[in-house]
């Protein structure tokens, strides 16, 4: 009996090479190397005339509004405006986190206005789905379901439906006949998604794929997998929590910044249109290392409240934790108030994290970090209910930050009375009724708040 012909195959790149190796030379990532088993025999693909045109720019017509709406006003926003069509979104996320509930209700708003759309499955059943739809209230004539995992069964099929929106869950389960490895091994991901990306290009359809995740939280798989996609969205949230944040990480319709929030529920997921509100219910008002900023997710400002909690350290090197606000950040802010302020925050262990679950990048947090491990070192509260805004340099200035008129509609939408800002954002429009305290550097803070 000949014995099989196997490959390894780098899992982030796509490399092959004869034997395993710890580290790919050709993207230099570690212990990627997966064994495949090839065909010695692989089947000739015919020859045929191409149809390919090529169309000078100004002869391609393409207005915004003839992007299709998911009638889903959180993922719309992500999308960057709504679906595009013949275009391809990649959506990965935790098991269980809600991807199939969403893709699904999005077919059913589409169905429901006359659009053909299939929902193609590889790990259930119909029945399943079906148990699934009437959970979520679906009941939709121009939504079609087929369970196959076979790629040259499901192009058929797809060629005969002519469908306007398809989802398929999930690309791990996919297997195409022509290549002898299993169905999940990155041979088979890469030449499934390559052959849904150029049927969906060719008839116009916009397609939807569920990808699985690793245990690290990136999508399983090829990493050329993301780059073949127009669209990348990833599921973010915490299986205890019933609040689900999409976010774009590659979009070539759209911003990469924006988010969008959602509450899992029995009836499915429902977008949260105030995610401010949301997040500020059950803040620690008046009590000490509580804070609360404004910050940007894409073009939405978003209140957030920031937590510090400083207890004595028995131990020579004090402990450092912080979640939802880097890391590093912190630690340097820690150094400039121990310079400008004189704390000595290395006596301490500090703990630094920003309820919601959300993550906090930008330097427009800095202030209210400040102002949060300040009331907690001091044990005392902010003496004054306002949202803290700006940007903390080295030598403790306070430094301007941008789209400031924004945030301060939010502050005044959600009813604070009083902000704190940079001195240097002087100039901005400011709402109604909206108190506004500047502050050049971190001593006018601490003195402005206690």
């Amino acid at each position: 009996m000949k014995k099989a012909k196997s490959i390894f195959v780098c899992s982030a790149c796509g490399y092959e090479s004869a034997k395993w190796m710890g580290k790919c030379s050709a993207c230099n990532e570690w212990n990627t190397f997966v064994e495949e088993v090839v065909d010695d025999n692989p089947k000739k693909a015919a020859t045929v005339a191409s149809n390919a045109v090529y169309k000078q720019l100004s002869e391609i017509s393409f207005r915004e509004d003839d992007r299709s709406n998911t009638h889903i006003g959180e993922l719309d926003r992500v999308l960057g405006g709504g679906i595009v069509k013949g275009s391809v979104v990649l959506i990965g996320g935790d098991p269980g986190i809600g991807k199939s509930t969403l893709l699904l209700q999005v077919l059913a708003n589409s169905a429901k206005q006359g659009v053909k759309c299939l929902y193609i499955t590889g790990e259930e059943s119909v029945e399943q789905i079906k148990l699934r739809a009437n959970r979520l209230g679906v009941d939709a004539s121009s939504l079609y379901v087929l369970a196959e995992t076979n790629l040259a069964d499901i192009e058929s099929q797809i060629l005969l439906l002519e469908p306007k929106l398809l989802v398929l869950d999930s690309i791990q389960t996919m297997y195409s006949p022509n290549l002898s490895s299993s169905a999940g091994s990155v041979s088979q991901v890469r030449e499934a998604t390559s052959i849904l990306m150029r049927l969906a290009k060719r008839t116009g359809c916009a397609l939807f794929i569920v990808g699985h995740v690793t245990k690290d939280g990136s999508l399983a798989g090829p990493r050329v997998l993301e780059h073949m996609v127009d669209t990348v969205l990833y599921f973010e949230g915490e299986r205890h929590s019933s609040f689900r944040i999409v976010r774009a990480v590659k979009n070539r319709f759209g911003s990469t910044n924006e988010i969008g929030v959602f509450e899992m529920t029995d009836k499915g997921m429902l977008e949260i249109e105030n995610p401010s509100k949301v997040l500020l219910e059950g803040s620690a008002k008046g009590l000490p290392g509580s804070a609360v900023i404004c910050s940007l997710e894409g073009t939405r400002p978003v209140l957030l409240e920031i937590q510090a909690l400083l207890t004595k350290s028995y131990y020579p090197s004090p402990r450092r934790m912080s979640t939802g606000a880097d890391y590093n950040r912190v630690m340097l802010l820690m150094a400039v108030l121990e310079k400008k302020l004189g704390m000595p925050l290395y006596e301490y262990d500090a703990y630094v994290n920003v309820a919601g679950g959300l993550k906090v990048d930008e330097p427009a947090a800095d202030l209210g970090l400040i102002a949060a491990i300040t009331s907690s070192y001091k044990n005392k509260p902010i003496s004054i209910e306002a949202a803290v805004i700006g940007e903390v340099g080295l030598s403790g200035e306070v430094r301007a930050v941008s789209q400031m008129e924004s945030r301060l509609k939010e502050c005044a939408k959600m009813g604070f009375k009083t902000c704190i800002i940079p001195a240097d954002n002087k100039k901005v429009k400011i709402p109604n009724d909206l108190k506004i305290i500047y502050v050049s550097n971190v001593a006018q803070l601490a003195d402005v708040l206690f």
